[in-house]
């Protein structure tokens, strides 16, 4: 097929859908209707003979024809957004954009900006609290925060790690002087447990507890760590929540810790498409976030 008669627009859509694996968040991305997306991939799925997508009941799945064209667009859409970059100089002038977990966020990073900005007083911070995936192109930030299980999480990335996930329960001190009493891990089922996401994590603790048919009862099930953390603080019951994010409520007696026993679950990491194309701004950033949490900077 000559340039001149790529179809550009079909591409892009089949793009944003099969890296996204939905018509429905391609089309949020690139701010047009689902029906439209869908019908950019059936044109270009007409055009090359081939089906691209298997559809199935409110999902899609690439085809191995999908998954070959899907990795030569990513990475030539990639580049070209890198240089377009390059040339509008959208990085730099001042400021650095972060993409950031709504927990790290609310609980570390907006206390700790000021130090930031102290040693760094000619740089702006953009801090958009987002958990979603970014490709890091030219509309979004230029680094991210993440929680991840391990350091692959994200594709065509590179990744620092800044600080394992320690899981530790935590109550109210006002819950535990007039709630049932907690003598041991087994008298926390007495209390409602709140959970991120789901109960996973909580069935992990009690298992390694030396309680692993624990009957975990009542829950309140919230979206997001920093929700837990306000939950629990309120006396809404018991939270198994991030050791590191608490720190500061647990240290100001806001929290009690009843037992030590902890669970590992994941890390935050810093993640950038390369930290050799970062900007000044985010460079220094990055450098501040590793001293900071006392890290190492990885290779550059």
């Amino acid at each position: 097929m000559k340039r001149g008669r790529l179809p550009l627009t079909a591409l892009r859509s089949f793009e944003a859908a099969g890296r996204l694996g939905s018509f429905t968040l391609a089309a949020d991305e690139l701010a047009v209707s689902q029906a439209a997306v869908s019908r950019q991939v059936k044109e270009l799925e007409a055009e090359l003979g081939k089906p691209l997508f298997e559809r199935r009941h409110r999902a899609v799945r690439l085809t191995p024809s999908g998954h070959a064209l899907l990795g030569v667009l990513s990475r030539s859409f990639d580049a070209m957004d890198a240089s377009l970059s390059d040339i509008r100089g959208r990085r730099g002038g001042g400021l650095v954009e972060i993409s950031a977990e709504p927990s790290f966020a609310a609980c570390w990073l907006v206390s700790h900006l000021d130090d930031f900005r102290a040693g760094h007083p000619e740089i702006d911070v953009a801090v958009d609290s987002d958990m979603r995936l970014i490709e890091f192109r030219t509309h979004e930030a230029e680094i991210a925060i993440r929680h991840g299980m391990d350091a692959k999480a994200w594709p065509r990335t590179e990744v620092d790690h800044l600080i394992d996930v320690d899981m530790v329960p935590v109550i109210a001190p006002g819950l535990l002087a007039n709630g049932p009493p907690l003598e041991t891990p087994a008298d926390l089922l007495a209390h409602t447990l709140l959970h991120e996401e789901n109960r996973s994590v909580w069935e992990r603790w009690f298992m390694a507890a030396g309680l692993p048919d624990a009957p975990l009862g009542r829950a309140q099930i919230f979206a997001e760590g920093n929700l837990v953390l306000q939950a629990v603080l309120r006396g809404h019951g018991v939270a198994l929540v991030d050791r590191f994010l608490a720190a500061e409520d647990i240290a100001a007696g806001r929290l009690v810790q009843p037992f030590d026993l902890s669970i590992r679950h994941g890390a935050y990491w810093l993640v950038a498409r390369s930290f050799k194309r970062l900007s000044p701004e985010a460079q220094a950033f990055r450098q501040w976030l590793l001293r900071r949490l006392d890290v190492g900077a990885g290779g550059d």
